[in-house]
């Protein structure tokens, strides 16, 4: 056997203390210090000690929570559903830059628009010169404006993200694509009403001071035919309402927002949004301003729910709604009212189409 001093109780105990836990030895000296401390009645240093203690126990029960994180690095968490910024931008911070994506983007749906709507037009007359079949309104009107709300805006929207380097779940929370709450649904139901509302007692109001609004060929085209009328509520909800808020609240208005405050931002959107209907517009100039006016009111309105509710899916039913509601209502006034026709043709001036 070999020789040595044989451990006596207190070393082997103590061993087996250090062993046990990693943090023994500073609780060893902290109640060593304790104990001289009451020994020589310093009541102070005592407490200070004992709460030194308590704090490093319930550090070691609960191992890594006791750690801050290093400067620079913690983030803060986002709200539920709140908007993803993309990242990598580092121009974003441009006002003007800002103004110019806003009107790029506006600029390039509309013409978009415009040559997908051209050409679907033109495969659709093609198509029944050489069978000899005349189409039908729907074929010839509703298709290619359908397809074209699709194709230019949509198309737009997603390229402009994907551009920016965002994938399908970061596009998703940058646009604010999540099903709605309670709340939120109410809003998307009951606001449409109240803005059509305000809608026509600040056209009623306009038309006292200032000339008529411009006519709008789409909904002229539509309420001349009502046959089509029902298929064009159908698309009203489900093509334009979410296709129109998809680029001009989801995309524009959410870029303004990275650089300026909430209202400068739904002004600027609206300011994309309401002269980019002057395309369909037929009329002079005071009567095509007077129109776009009018436009600013919903448009400023779906600015405002789309920024408390951060939820795209509120403002695309709210805008859908919207134009349908105004749709029925020219439907039931040229179908059981036509001395109320003039009315449902107000009413339709101010539809997006």
């Amino acid at each position: 056997m070999r020789r040595g001093r044989d451990p006596g109780p207190e070393t082997g105990t103590r061993n087996r203390e250090e062993r046990r836990s990693p943090g023994s030895s500073d609780r060893r000296d902290d109640g060593q210090a304790f104990e001289r401390s009451v020994r020589t009645g310093d009541n102070e240093r005592s407490l200070r000690v004992r709460r030194r203690v308590r704090r490093r126990r319930a550090r070691a029960r609960r191992p890594g929570r006791h750690r801050r994180p290093r400067r620079g690095r913690a983030r803060r968490r986002p709200r539920g559903g709140r908007r993803r910024r993309p990242p990598d931008e580092t121009d974003k911070g441009s006002p003007l830059r800002a103004v110019g994506a806003a009107f790029g983007l506006g600029i390039a749906g509309i013409l978009g628009l415009l040559a997908v709507t051209t050409i679907v037009g033109g495969v659709v007359l093609v198509v029944a010169t050489l069978t000899g079949r005349e189409p039908s309104l729907i074929t010839s009107f509703v298709v290619p404006f359908v397809i074209g709300q699709v194709v230019a805006f949509v198309g737009v929207s997603l390229g402009y993200l994907r551009w920016r380097g965002l994938n399908r779940e970061e596009i998703a929370a940058y646009l604010g694509v999540r099903r709605p709450s309670i709340v939120e649904s109410v809003i998307a139901l009951i606001g449409p009403i109240l803005v059509i509302v305000t809608v026509l007692v600040v056209s009623s109001v306009a038309l006292l001071v200032g000339p008529e609004p411009a006519q709008n060929q789409g909904a002229q085209t539509t309420l001349e035919n009502p046959s089509i009328i029902p298929v064009m509520i159908v698309a009203m909800l489900l093509v334009v309402g979410p296709c129109e808020e998809l680029l001009f609240r989801g995309v524009i208005q959410s870029r303004a927002r990275e650089t300026l405050s909430a209202v400068p931002a739904i002004l600027l959107a609206a300011s994309v949004f309401a002269p980019a209907h002057v395309v369909s517009l037929s009329g002079g100039v005071s009567a095509m301003l007077t129109t776009i006016s009018l436009l600013f009111v919903p448009s400023l309105i779906f600015g405002a729910v789309y920024e408390y509710t951060e939820n795209l899916v509120v403002v695309a039913v709210m805008h859908g709604l919207y134009n349908s509601i105004l749709l029925t209502i020219g439907y039931v006034v040229i179908t059981y009212g036509p001395e109320m026709e003039n009315a449902g043709q107000a009413g339709a001036a101010l539809l997006g189409l």
